[in-house]
């Protein structure tokens, strides 16, 4: 599939053009000239608004995904910390572990909470286009599910019901989608649930090496058998968790430095626009210049409230 522009959506031209009727037509525009408008004016209408989407798929999994998170708390806290004779293992442990849960967790619910980069539902009425005071040869798009005037590199997702800009994916996991907004606190959650879980491995690992030189009975609070139940329900969460967290860790540094959705790149997508540099990208999302906040999920990176957008398919 080439570029999205050879596909036909509803059109508005300037002056002298002619436009397309619902977006079903086969008059589909060979050349345009795009028109670049103020990110301020797409998110203006969406961006002091509580953010959740009201999918229960997406909030089943949300909430699946903190309660493995505090069955691992709950395992590594009783099963194999606070039993341990040696207390320095136990506090150092212990701290990194609660750390790097906290940070997934916060991660997580800024995935979840923040606007991904909507565009602004039903803005595509007749007076809105007028006032852009289209010139002859220009055209802006507009989505006819949502109604919205749809900006370049922005696609419709059917869960969001919403237009969203630089659509990567929606996560069922993150109850929303991946996208401009809220791709850096995705990367975080990805790349503290595979730290996390390489964590918890090696202590399970450790935790079995002591109890296994030591009585049982020692070595847990708990029953030998519930121990070793435990310990193996642990040990799969955090094989699992760590292959694929770090799959999808992997993916979306790829895909940021690439400067190209997963979207982009399943639809084989023609690159429409400037190409920068691997650093560029990355700094784009993560905020500049580079400091210890690109690994704070409360910090909220700048995207360039200058940035322009272009009204295309």
């Amino acid at each position: 599939m080439k570029s999205p522009v050879h596909r036909c959506r509803d059109v508005e031209h300037g002056r002298g053009q002619t436009g397309v009727g619902d977006g079903a037509g086969v008059n589909c525009l060979e050349s345009e000239q795009r028109i670049p408008i103020s990110k301020d004016v797409i998110t203006s209408s969406s961006a002091s608004a509580m953010w959740f989407i009201r999918d229960a798929c997406g909030i089943v999994c949300a909430i699946i995904t903190w309660l493995l998170v505090l069955y691992a708390e709950f395992v590594v806290l009783f099963v194999m910390l606070l039993p341990s004779k040696n207390l320095t293992y136990s506090i150092l442990n212990g701290t990194l572990f609660n750390t790097l849960a906290f940070l997934a967790l916060a991660s997580h619910l800024r995935a979840m909470c923040t606007d991904p980069g909507a565009v602004p539902k039903g803005n595509a009425t007749k007076e809105y286009i007028e006032s852009l005071q289209l010139k002859p040869g220009q055209v802006v798009y507009k989505c006819p599910k949502c109604c919205s005037i749809k900006p370049d590199r922005a696609h419709h997702c059917s869960v969001c019901k919403r237009c969203i800009r630089k659509m990567d994916h929606h996560c069922p996991w993150v109850n929303n989608c991946v996208g401009e907004n809220n791709q850096k606190y995705f990367v975080l959650f990805t790349m503290y649930i595979a730290l996390i879980s390489l964590h918890t491995l090696v202590m399970v690992v450790f935790h079995f090496l002591y109890c296994f030189e030591d009585d049982w009975t020692k070595c847990s609070s708990f029953s030998p058998p519930a121990t070793v139940i435990l310990l193996i329900l642990l040990c799969f969460e955090g094989l699992l968790f760590l292959i694929f967290t770090s799959v999808m860790f992997g993916t979306q540094v790829h895909s940021i430095c690439t400067d190209e959705t997963g979207i982009e790149q399943l639809k084989k997508e023609e690159r429409r626009w400037a190409k920068k540099t691997k650093w560029m990208n990355m700094r784009a999302v993560f905020g500049h210049p580079f400091s210890i906040l690109w690994f704070s999920p409360f910090s909220t990176p700048d995207h360039g409230k200058a940035e322009t957008y272009q009204y295309v398919v």
